[in-house]
């Protein structure tokens, strides 16, 4: 008779509720950065629902000079945006993930020319960002009320590389904490180096060179972003100008190379230019997109036990200068921004093959270039 009523129990509605709400939030909040030189006027929320990949517009904060790249805080209750300006500025808004509300807080310089990356560390302490006009990077403490203090420390590389028109100076483009915010890394298109600081949230300087300081790749690459593996072990960077992958072997702050993929196709002579880069949730598949007279979206497959790739697909993207991309947390959506389209697309992520199909889920925005996710509820 028990095994009766376990059965009638597992059939019933409120059992099935009660086991779909152990599977994690079903909603997420998208929040998009853009440049507001076209159709924009500044930062826009949508909420995502992960059973469909279905998008809705929840609101926009105008009045926001090109937020092109932003950050959440680990509470998910402040977004900092970068203001990508000649005089660059970093902007701080209160967030409300249930409603998407955003109010501004206040604004300060980022010491430096066009900021076009911003990161926090979990504590809320700092802001790590990337002047890529100027070539430095600039620490920003942040107040127990959201707020950003005045910048305290910048550090510069005076170097510069082969390309005599892109790599005629430092530009660094982006500054992440690795998993255990023991370390900074920076990575210099104009330099061709990932730059390595030791990270002290509390104490002065804030950043300091570790040893070594820097890791070099092949002259004319073009370091743009990097992303860590799920076991902290590697590092995978795509280059802008090289429009490849580089693996890396990490290690308490030091990064050894061990593979470089190409993300073009065979005989490819056109113009291209490496942008975002992410891994699926669960490790398996590593997602690259490349602009220009590409436009499409690379995927590889992950060695489990090396970190290493292996060339899957590639997939268009439906539009022009995917500048980014975000994988919702379920692991199921693929959403890419294209910049120069005006749109975003939901491609669905096959889960055994890492393949992307599109959904036929269009959502038109001016200029999108950042996507993050936060969870609604």
């Amino acid at each position: 008779m028990k095994k009766f009523l376990l059965i009638i129990a597992m059939l019933s509605p409120a059992f099935t509720f009660a086991q779909n709400k152990k599977t994690g939030p079903k909603t997420f909040d998208l929040v998009v950065g853009t440049y507001t030189t076209g159709k924009s006027k500044g930062i826009v929320v949508y909420r995502f629902y992960a059973e469909t990949g279905k998008l809705a517009y929840l609101r926009e904060i105008d009045g926001v000079d090109n937020p092109s790249y932003l950050t959440l805080s680990a509470n998910n209750k402040f977004i900092y945006a970068v203001n990508e300006l000649p005089k660059g500025e970093v902007s701080a808004f209160s967030f409300e993930p249930k409603t998407g509300k955003m109010i501004f807080i206040n604004k300060q310089s980022t010491l430096g020319a066009d900021p076009c990356y911003i990161s926090v560390d979990k504590a809320q302490k700092n802001l790590l960002i990337a002047n890529y006009s100027s070539g430095n990077v600039a620490v920003m403490p942040l107040n127990k009320d959201g707020s950003i203090a005045n910048g305290i420390q910048t550090v510069h590389d005076d170097g510069h590389s082969i390309n005599k028109e892109r790599q005629e100076s430092a530009h660094a483009h982006m500054a992440v904490l690795t998993p255990d915010e023991k370390y900074v890394l920076y990575n210099d298109l104009g330099t061709d180096k990932v730059n390595i600081f030791r990270y002290r949230p509390s104490k002065e300087p804030r950043i300091e060179p570790a040893t070594p300081a820097f890791v070099s790749v092949a002259p004319g690459e073009g370091p743009r972003h990097l992303e860590f593996s799920a076991d902290k072990k590697t590092v995978y960077l795509v280059t802008e100008m090289g429009s490849n992958v580089i693996v890396f072997d990490y290690n308490n702050g030091k990064l050894k190379q061990k593979q470089s993929i190409t993300m073009l196709p065979d005989g490819f002579k056109g113009q291209t230019a490496g942008a975002a880069i992410h891994l699926s949730p669960d490790g398996r598949f590593l997602y690259a997109s490349n602009r220009l007279e590409t436009n499409e979206i690379n995927i590889y497959s992950v060695n489990q036990e090396t970190g290493m790739l292996t060339f899957v697909a590639r997939q268009g993207t439906f539009g022009k200068n995917p500048r980014d991309f975000a994988i919702d947390p379920t692991g199921n959506f693929l959403i890419v921004a294209n910049q120069n389209s005006d749109n975003m697309w939901v491609f669905r992520i096959d889960q055994n093959t890492g393949k992307l199909n599109q959904t036929g889920i269009r959502v038109d925005i001016g200029n999108p270039v950042c996507l993050k996710f936060a969870p609604a509820e």
